[in-house]
């Protein structure tokens, strides 16, 4: 019996789009990016790029900030190269400044941020040093 090999490169777009589509964009983008460029184009459509929570939920509902390996790919390769898809972002406090600060985001229209404290909301909002206009 002959045995074949299909492989994730092999399948159609439209059926890749539709499978990707179910997982979390998030591991979409890091497992995806980098490999070739037909997997490159298609986890920074937009459906995968637009909306992006850069940050841990655990089963309780309860946010951390993602694994300091995830957000060096991230910082360093994946949000340059997408920046200008995104439109929302939802940040951790510890991670924000350095997403932030990654890159430029023309189309960025929202921002979530979770677990920050009184004392970095008050800085974020009155400091010009933290979101500079590049």
């Amino acid at each position: 019996m002959n045995h074949s090999i299909v492989q994730l490169n092999d399948l159609p777009d439209e059926i890749l789009m539709m499978i990707l589509k179910k997982l979390w964009n998030i591991k979409v983008l890091y497992s995806l990016i980098g490999i070739n460029k037909k997997l490159d184009r298609i986890a920074c459509d937009p459906v995968f790029t637009r909306y992006l929570s850069l940050v841990n939920r655990s089963s309780n509902n309860s946010v951390a900030p993602l694994t300091n390996e995830v957000l060096n790919r991230f910082c360093a390769q994946i949000l340059p190269k997408i920046h200008h898809h995104i439109r929302r972002l939802d940040l951790e406090s510890a991670t924000m400044e350095r997403i932030l600060s990654t890159t430029n985001y023309p189309n960025l229209h929202q921002l979530g941020l979770f677990n920050l404290h009184a004392k970095t909301a008050a800085s974020l909002f009155t400091s010009k040093t933290l979101i500079a206009v590049k």
